[in-house]
């Protein structure tokens, strides 16, 4: 279910004011947060942040088509790492007889 209109996004307090203090700084490092359900406003367009994936921070740039979507749906959780071997063989062999 969606968040009603009339409460505006979700984004955490502690990140905003994260957003503010680099606006204000020089220096450019990205900013950590574990917020992955926060979402992504305007403010933070051309900003670098680092999102925890529950296992290391993966970094992210922040462009004018991210508005609107959430921290987490561009941190992955988990990883595809194939399917077995025994699988991808039998897929080799069908494709030879097919010839």
């Amino acid at each position: 279910m969606a968040r009603s209109v009339w409460k505006g996004p979700f984004v955490e307090e502690s990140l905003i004011k994260k957003v503010e203090k680099q606006k204000n700084d020089t220096n450019k490092k990205p900013i950590k947060t574990w917020s992955r359900k926060s979402t992504i406003i305007p403010d933070f367009i051309g900003l670098s942040f680092l999102i925890y994936n529950g296992k290391k921070f993966i970094p992210l740039t922040i462009s004018e088509d991210m508005v609107g979507h959430k921290f987490g749906e561009f941190a992955p959780t988990r990883q595809f790492f194939g399917h077995t071997p025994a699988d991808k063989k039998a897929k080799e062999d069908e494709s030879k007889e097919k010839k």
